[in-house]
């Protein structure tokens, strides 16, 4: 049974990949990078800061910070427990994948890009929705984009994806709890 859907996670990934084109290409190296969502970032902490006050947005920062760095070696944990090879690195689908990143790493279950947007996206989301209605979906849609743009690449297989978008988003949650119960321990509105 895992074979199976190791291998239909496989036959769903090249179909993917091999959507792209070479006019496309230079737009998902972009958006795959760390560093393009800053200016996104910087709007969010914008809004956390005009609803939450100083102390309300350090309390969410701290908690960003956590939920980043937990997706992240949680990820890696995964990668290193399980090492199931990117899909770049095997050799028989080198032939038929398109490769666009700049380098490949060695074990890619599940995306630790995949799991911190969404986690970030359920987070922020969460703790603006009063105010913002639509942010959460965009932020969804945006981490989605994000997660994609590592099938795009050749980096990751559709199920290291979902399985990093449902534990970021889980870890979302768990962390909008704890950023919850903070600011009601430090009554800060």
């Amino acid at each position: 049974m895992i074979d199976q859907l190791l291998q239909y996670d496989t036959e769903v990934f090249l179909y993917l990949n091999q959507l792209g084109n070479t006019h496309w290409d230079g737009f998902w190296r972009i958006v795959t990078l760390k560093w393009s969502s800053i200016p996104l970032y910087a709007f969010l902490l914008f809004l956390v800061y005009k609803r939450f006050g100083p102390k309300g947005t350090l309390i969410i920062m701290v908690c960003a910070a956590l939920l980043v760095t937990a997706t992240d070696q949680l990820a890696n944990l995964f990668k290193y427990g399980v090492a199931r090879p990117r899909p770049c690195q095997v050799e028989s689908l080198k032939d038929t994948m398109r490769f666009v990143a700049e380098r490949c790493g060695r074990y890619g279950y599940f995306s630790a890009h995949a799991a911190s947007s969404m986690g970030v996206a359920v987070f922020l989301g969460l703790s603006l929705q009063k105010w913002y209605r639509y942010l959460p979906f965009l932020l969804l849609f945006w981490a989605a984009v994000v997660a994609y743009s590592r099938i795009y690449l050749g980096v990751h297989y559709p199920l290291d994806i979902l399985t990093g978008m449902v534990i970021g988003g889980g870890i979302g949650w768990l962390v909008y709890r704890l950023q919850n119960y903070l600011r009601f321990r430090f009554r800060v509105s």
